[in-house]
């Protein structure tokens, strides 16, 4: 196996992958779907203070909470799962 010095490492790490931040997720029905027009409201259960989910390639790595960033916000790091944890 290569070491994180040779080239093949550096260009593997430098592969970009997408990374989410999730706040609360539900499953509703095709039905509730299409009836979703611009002000809608849909409510989930997770409370305003619980921690948020990163993934990256869509597996859970980590948890943090939301920060405000400027005009902007951001995801400060809580936790950092290791490779057991799952979804």
């Amino acid at each position: 196996m290569p070491d994180l010095d040779s080239s093949y490492s550096r260009a593997v790490l430098a592969i970009r992958t997408p990374v989410s931040v999730t706040l609360a997720q539900k499953k509703i029905s095709l039905t509730q779907v299409v009836e979703l027009v611009p002000g809608s409201m849909l409510t989930f259960d997770a409370h305003c203070d619980e921690p948020l989910t990163l993934e990256a390639g869509g597996k859970l790595i980590a948890t943090g909470e939301t920060v405000k960033i400027g005009d902007k916000f951001g995801l400060r790091i809580r936790d950092i799962l290791d490779g057991d944890d799952e979804q």
